[in-house]
């Protein structure tokens, strides 16, 4: 029988690479629900070729387009309930959690909450609240499989051996400015942080990797998905991208998993766990690599990486704080309002205001991000006008 998954961000980088995965073994996956955000066109191209149960979009209005498209052969839903009736659709067994920021937090909630496993492609779901999320999970018996190539590598390095595993490694590109001093890095522009030297992802994403908060977010991720200490965890600068994570044993030996770069690995991976199906991407070519490179990433030109385990080991609702402030931020660089090397200032603003809550319930981290927000952009504005 084949799996059915409901995807949330289906119209995103990550849910058009899962369709690709879905049209690759069409008898063992099926998509029951699909919600984007405005991207209604393609979402009538996804859902006339996969006839979903649901669809969800943001807008009433879009919903409405989508509907004299699509008729009566697929359910069509909008805003927040629409994106929670396709996160808790019954028939589903898998939601892949593929939207960006802590939009998706509430109904991925509600959906282990009904038992359904979660691939998370989203960081931001374990950074505002992952000790809630994995004792939730661990309590109704649901998988949280990671999606991220480092999760899903440091996964498959780990898995049947939790006991023999003394540290992790997560490696990171280092992103466009790696080289930059920290004049360099003053001048650089959106344009410039949205050309990532080998992935291609979304906008936020991207420039959280050139700031490498991306990597700091994956750090408090792993703390969570695989239950380490933040002194267990290490980060190294990897240009090449080809090892995606690495695993310490107690007797030394370290393992690693390797592969091209392409994000439909991880994603199948994770859809067709515990088994492994044939390959989408090219064999890694051994001979065409011309060398595998690693190096301590500069935490003082990249602040971020710091910011990360430090509100990692604070805990409570200082992560989702960390997490809500440098959204904000990252958003106000990209529409010009700020300069690259402000996004951790106003990050490590936010967190030294923050009276942070232990044991955060999510009512306690939803208000926390909201006044995260508030207050970087309050932040931001004085920084404007000085």
């Amino acid at each position: 029988m084949a799996k059915r998954i409901a995807v949330l961000g289906s119209t995103g980088s990550i849910g058009r690479q899962a369709l690709d995965v879905v049209r690759a073994h069409p008898d063992r996956l099926r998509i029951v629900g699909l919600a984007a955000g405005h991207n209604w066109e393609l979402l009538a191209q996804q859902a006339a070729e996969f006839v979903p149960e649901i669809v969800s979009v943001e807008s009433e209005a879009d919903a409405a387009r989508l509907k004299v498209r699509l008729g009566d052969r697929v359910k069509v839903s909008a805003g927040a309930a629409g994106l929670n009736a396709v996160a808790t659709w019954p028939t589903a067994d898998l939601v892949l959690v593929a939207v960006t920021g802590t939009a998706a937090l509430v109904h991925t909630v509600e959906a282990i909450q009904l038992g359904k496993d979660i691939a998370l492609a989203n960081k931001e779901t374990l950074v505002a609240a992952g000790e809630l999320i994995t004792e939730l999970a661990s309590s109704m018996g649901v998988q949280l499989l990671p999606v991220d190539s480092e999760h899903s590598a440091i996964w498959q390095c780990v898995a049947h051996r939790r006991s023999e595993v003394t540290g992790i490694v997560l490696t990171a590109s280092g992103g466009p400015f790696r080289r930059f001093s920290r004049e360099e890095l003053q001048e650089v522009t959106p344009e410039a942080a949205l050309r990532h030297p080998t992935w291609k992802m979304g906008p936020k994403i991207t420039i959280d990797s050139a700031t490498l908060m991306n990597k700091g977010l994956e750090v408090i991720e792993a703390r969570w998905l695989f239950d380490l200490d933040y002194d267990r965890i290490e980060v190294v600068i990897h240009p090449q991208s080809i090892v995606h994570g690495m695993a310490r044993l107690r007797d030394g030996t370290v393992l690693a998993c390797l592969s091209s770069t392409d994000m439909r690995l991880p994603i199948q991976y994770a859809l067709s766990y515990p088994e492994r199906w044939e390959a989408l991407a090219d064999p890694l070519d051994f001979c065409a690599l011309a060398k595998l490179t690693f190096e301590a990433p500069d935490r003082e030109r990249f602040p971020s990486l710091d910011l990360a385990y430090q509100a990692g080991r604070a805990g409570g609702t200082v992560p989702c704080v960390l997490n809500a402030a440098n959204e904000v931020a990252v958003t106000a660089f990209l529409q010009g309002r700020l300069r690259f090397t402000d996004i951790p200032r106003v990050v490590a603003c936010i967190i030294e205001k923050h009276i942070s809550k232990k044991r955060p319930s999510l009512g306690d981290i939803l208000e926390a991000e909201r006044w995260a927000r508030e207050a970087a952009r309050a932040a931001i504005e004085r920084m404007s006008q000085c």
